[in-house]
Parts: C-alpha cells; structure tokens; sequence
C-alpha cells in the first residue's frame, strides 16, 4: 500500500534494482495506468515483459531485451516513441471512421428499403399488385458500389482532424463499436431513411406529402430523385463520419483523396440518371433542376443533424 501511494507522487527513482522495477510496473497498472517501460539491458527484460508496452533500445539495447519488448526503437530516440503513440492512434480512429461511415450508410439502407415496404400505402408505393419497392437490386447494389469503395478506402488515410495526443489512453476493455457509435450510426441512418423517403414521396402522387407542382412525377422518376438522394446522403456522410465531436467543417480540406472519391461518386450517380444507356441498365429517369435541387437539400440533412449532435457531444463535454 505504502508503495502504491508513493509510485502516484514520485517521478524519479535512483538506484533501481530490476524487481523494484516490476514492483514500480505492477503498482501502476493496479491504479488502472497503462504503463510504457523503456529499456536496454539484461536486467530490464521482466519490467519490459511486465509492462503494457515494452520499448527497447535498437542501437544500444541487448537481443534479450529486443526479445522481450512490444517495440523497438531503431533510432534509440524517446521523440520516437510519441510520433509511434500519435501514430497509432490516428490509425485506430481511422477504423472507427470507417465502421461508422459503413455502419451508418448501410443502416441508411436497410431503413430505406424497410420503411418502404411498411409504409407503402402511406407514401403511395401500394399498387393493384401489391408493394411496390422503393428501390430496385442493381440501384441498390450501384449505391455500395459507388459509396462503400472510394470513400471508405479514402477515409484509411484522413488525417488527424482532432487532438489525438490531448486526450487519455484508451482503456483495453473499451468496445471499438461502443453506445455511442452505435447510437450515432442508428441515428444517421434514420435520416438517411426519412430523407429518402420523404423524397420518394414528395415526388410521387397519392402520398403523404402532396406539394403542388412536385407531386406529378411516375414512379420511375420519383424512384431515381429517392435513388439519387440516398447515393448523395451518404456522400455527405463521409464528412460526417470523421469524428464523434468535432465538427465536418473543421480541417475540411486535409484530404485530398477523399475529396476527390466524394467527387467521382458525384459525377458517376449523375451519370447513371442522365445518360441514356444508364438509364436503361439501372432504371432511371432523368431529373430536372428542381428535382436536383429537392434532392441535395434533402440528401444534406444527414450533414446537419450530425453536426446538432456533435454540437450537443461537446456542450455536454463528451
């Protein structure tokens, strides 16, 4: 106990045999610390095994020790070992973004296509034959093709967009998918879903929403402007999906790559509603600027929502 107390207060020791070493380890690990040990002799080798994290000297650090550590420092320079933590943290985020951008776009889906076999009467999809899909199977596979590839490959690359070394270690018992992702990717999806639609049934007679002028369209047209608004929320989503708090707006323009794959997933989706011989593989209609403009104002919710509640993540100070 008294050694406890004195490891949370000390700083420096003289004098250290190699088990005061693994004493030292083993009381900081029991107050929850992770605890990173350096070393380069024979007598560091159990401390480096005992420790979370072993860092062994390279250049001057015995092969018993190179052995017994987690890491190696090739330069022997401590500045290494922050670069490395910085690193490799920026990377585990990167998982996240890409679980949460997948996660979210297919929930986006799932909601879409269930929502519109629930409530096809109510937005006008019923028909003498019975439910009529909101989307087709080649639209649907088009959307994974064009926003599951590029831009979650582009997002392996993000740079940091928060202060990664600001914040504590991560605890090993900690989910990768914790609530909070969850909750997040439940709730992107939705809108995703309600935008989509809301779309669908804006455009589409006999539905929920009748607005005069828009409410004239086929089902074809009404299915390609929910088609579009789908492929488009989840564009949108790349940028949401960069952090659980800080703001799609912040360092907007660190990642080239991703970018330009949020751009080619653009140009292709126009391409497959306007060009003929597309338009026959993937059943679409061409749009007009109002439906275009319908489309984005809706497909950019998903932005906006994630940025309420990331808004709200960092007043409440999570």
């Amino acid at each position: 106990d008294a050694l406890a107390g004195a490891v949370a207060r000390t700083n420096v020791y003289a004098r250290v045999a190699p088990e005061h070493k693994m004493r030292i380890v083993g009381a900081l690990k029991s107050q929850g610390h992770t605890v990173s040990m350096t070393g380069d002799g024979v007598n560091d080798a159990p401390a480096l095994r005992a420790a979370d994290i072993g860092v062994a000297m390279g250049i001057t650090g015995t092969q018993v020790t190179k052995e017994a550590a987690t890491m190696v420092l090739a330069d022997d320079n401590f500045a290494t070992i922050v670069d490395a933590v910085r690193e490799g943290r920026r990377i585990f985020d990167n998982i996240k973004k890409f679980l949460r951008f997948l996660l979210s776009s297919n929930m986006g889906e799932v909601l879409t296509v269930f929502g519109g076999v629930v409530l096809a009467g109510v937005i006008g999809l019923s028909s003498d034959t019975g439910v009529v899909l909101p989307l087709l199977a080649t639209q649907i596979l088009w959307i994974n093709l064009v926003t599951d590839s590029a831009p979650a490959l582009a997002m392996g690359v993000d740079p940091s967009v928060e202060d990664v070394m600001g914040r504590p270690p991560r605890k090993p018992t900690d989910r990768v998918i914790d609530a909070t992702m969850w909750s997040g990717v439940l709730l992107i999806g939705a809108v995703m879903a309600v935008s989509t639609l809301a779309v669908l049934d804006v455009f589409l007679p006999g539905g929920l929403i009748d607005i005069a002028g828009l409410s004239t369209d086929d089902l074809p047209t009404a299915r390609t402007a929910a088609f579009s608004t789908l492929v488009l929320a989840q564009l949108f989503n790349t940028l949401n999906s960069r952090s659980e708090t800080v703001s799609a707006l912040h360092h907007l323009f660190v990642n080239k790559w991703l970018w330009g794959a949020i751009a080619l997933g653009a140009v292709l989706q126009i391409a497959v509603v306007e060009v003929p011989v597309l338009q026959v593989a993937f059943s679409t209609e061409p749009l007009d600027p109002a439906h275009w403009a319908v489309v984005v104002v809706m497909a950019s919710l998903v932005l906006w929502v994630g940025e309420i509640r990331k808004a709200i993540r960092r007043a409440r100070g999570l």
